[in-house]
């Protein structure tokens, strides 16, 4: 298990919620220094800690773990898919629209 490269994945989410490591690290309960030697992979995360860590930044735990970025997005796209099958073809064209601004503003300040 490669855990720098779970911590690469932590710290790049973790900043597209917009949070610190300090109130991700609050969130959950451990130590701003604690949550900073897991995004560099200098300490191993326990199961509950990588739980915790999913649920505040609304991913699977798969996403974290997962070194194979295709797979990742490929999981997004499930949820998306999932979503839009229940929406109308006004409500889906109203998703897209919002999907596409979002990602240009991402490609703007990220």
């Amino acid at each position: 298990m490669d855990y720098y490269k779970i911590g690469q994945s932590i710290r790049k989410i973790r900043k597209a919620h917009g949070l610190s490591q300090e109130e991700l690290a609050e969130k959950i309960n451990i130590s701003t220094t604690h949550m900073s030697h897991i995004e560099t992979g200098n300490t191993k995360l326990s199961l509950p800690v990588l739980v915790d860590i999913a649920a505040v930044l609304e991913v699977r735990t798969d996403d974290l773990l997962s070194s194979n970025p295709a797979a990742a997005t490929n999981s997004a796209l499930d949820d998306i898919a999932a979503v839009l099958d229940r929406c109308s073809a006004q409500e889906a064209k109203i998703i897209t629209d919002i999907v596409k601004a979002a990602k240009l503003s991402m490609d703007k300040y990220l």
